[in-house]
């Protein structure tokens, strides 16, 4: 299983930025798949997370009404669109996917990772 994330640069705060996943070489087609970040000196931490048929989605509390999560099933791939992003949401972005077919915050749960994106936000 191959995870390739992309979408990510330096933006201003304000700005809107779509990050994307492509999910390939998956073995089942009902996985749910999720968004991670990781700050410089910080623990990875949970950001949104979609189940395989888009239908139900989780997010963080700080990035709810500013990120979307979506899907397009049959390309298994998800995109996180941020408007408004804030310089704290500067990190390294993550692709996942879990073999679980709800949208799940546990990073524990998710068995297959992308490489990252950087995303910074300038004030």
């Amino acid at each position: 299983v191959q995870l390739q994330a992309s979408g990510g640069g330096l933006v201003q705060a304000g700005d809107s930025l779509t990050l994307s996943c492509v999910a390939s070489r998956l073995t089942t087609s009902t996985n749910g798949m999720g968004w991670f970040r990781q700050a410089p000196g910080k623990e990875r931490e949970f950001v949104a997370a979609i189940s395989w048929r888009g239908g139900r989605t989780k997010y963080r509390e700080s990035v709810k009404g500013r990120f979307t999560i979506s899907r397009e099933g049959a390309l298994k791939t998800v995109y996180l669109q941020m408007k408004s992003p804030r310089p704290e949401d500067t990190a390294a972005y993550y692709c996942a996917t879990t073999p679980r077919d709800i949208p799940v915050d546990y990073e524990g749960s998710y068995n297959y990772w992308g490489q990252g994106t950087q995303v910074t936000v300038s004030s």
